[in-house]
């Protein structure tokens, strides 16, 4: 019989000790692979090199509030600049008010939209319908999907904020690079409703000309509206996506705290089912030692076990989080933030297989310290 096999027979010695302990470190990989999802798709991704072109102006205070119009045309004198569009928050209601029917809603200017959004992919004839359109609209192919619209269709958002119900024609569906779940459409539509909404815009995108001129217009349209009524703060377009997420409070501290309770309870599991294991075969590890099984050997014979043990619970655990994180997706939105990508499931095993070995190592180096006949001679 090899080590290998060996390990394999011992580590289901116990079924139903071993089963619960899978099962618990299985859920707590769950956890953990969402939460490193999560931040690796907030936190750690790039987009595209279009998108790192991308500058978001607001107000300095808060989104809340509002900036004039004509600011579009002094950020477009900036060097640097390649293009401009508004953005408005309309944050009306579709059909009810349930949770799968949200969805952001914005206006902005139709004839240079996907200016700036180079990245996003819609034919030329859409994009000419939406222009020609005062009351049409392009929707993320995802969303459109989820919701089932097809070209052509009229959809009506109810107002909650603003007093005038948006009755759309659908124009044409873009993709993005990553699912926005969001519907673009003709401020002026609203404008022409709404007066005291003309003249002012809830936010600028900008698109600069090049990697190099990204922190110059930043600065420049900081410091050309410093001194108004309405100053500004300008940043990239995913630390204005982030500053969205932090709206819910310190997202950071939560999922470094979620981790931090995940693999603490994996050594706490591990380690007591590995504890128990071996204080249960002391006899036995005597009894290999006389057959000349070395301390080392022994060492590896435990340690392997927990091993074993940690990689099944953390690579179903993990299989789980990928089937819940495709599931994630479809929903689009900040659900679309749990899709988990193969090299984070190879960072929970990794981490599973580590935890396995940490809480096994020290009752299994006292077994393997253990003397011959203080072995037979235990009661227990």
């Amino acid at each position: 019989m090899t080590l290998t096999t060996f390990v394999r027979k011992n580590a289901f010695r116990n079924l139903r000790r071993s089963i619960l302990t899978v099962l618990s470190i299985g859920f707590s990989l769950l956890l953990l692979t969402l939460m490193m999802a999560i931040w690796k798709n907030f936190y750690l991704s790039k987009g595209t090199p279009v998108s790192a072109l991308r500058l978001v102006t607001r107000h300095k205070v808060s989104l809340v509030f509002e900036m004039p119009s004509y600011y579009r045309e002094k950020i477009r004198a900036i060097p640097g600049v390649a293009n401009v569009v508004p953005g408005n928050w309309f944050g009306g209601k579709y059909k009810d008010d349930k949770s799968n029917n949200f969805f952001a809603q914005f206006g902005t200017d139709p004839d240079e939209f996907f200016q700036v959004y180079k990245d996003w992919k819609i034919t030329d004839d859409e994009v000419t319908a939406w222009q020609h359109d005062r009351a049409g609209c392009v929707v993320d192919t995802h969303l459109a999907q989820k919701m089932g619209w097809k070209l052509g269709q009229k959809i009506i958002i109810l107002g909650t904020i603003f007093p005038v119900d948006l009755e759309l024609n659908i124009r044409g569906f873009y993709t993005a690079p990553e699912d926005t779940g969001s519907l673009y459409y003709n401020q002026k539509y609203v404008e022409e409703a709404v007066p005291f909404l003309k003249g002012v815009n809830g936010f600028y995108t900008i698109l600069a000309k090049s990697p190099q001129d990204v922190p110059k217009v930043q600065a420049a349209v900081d410091e050309t509206f410093h001194s108004s009524p309405q100053p500004t703060k300008t940043e990239t377009e995913k630390a204005f996506q982030l500053g969205f997420l932090a709206m819910l409070g310190n997202v950071k501290a939560f999922i470094l705290s979620i981790c931090g309770a995940v693999v603490f309870a994996i050594l706490l599991v591990s380690a007591n089912t590995m504890a128990m294991s071996i204080r249960e075969r002391t006899r036995e590890v005597a009894v290999l030692k006389t057959l000349g099984f070395t301390r080392r050997t022994v060492l590896s014979l435990f340690v392997g076990e927990a091993v074993v043990l940690a990689l099944i619970g953390g690579i179903g655990g993990s299989l789980v989080a990928l089937l819940l994180g495709m599931g994630a997706a479809k929903a689009g939105g900040f659900a679309g933030a749990l899709k988990v990508e193969p090299a984070t499931m190879l960072v929970a095993w990794a981490a599973a297989a580590l935890m396995g070995f940490f809480s096994a190592l020290v009752p299994a180096y006292h077994a393997s310290k253990l003397g011959i006949v203080e072995g037979l001679r235990h009661i227990g």
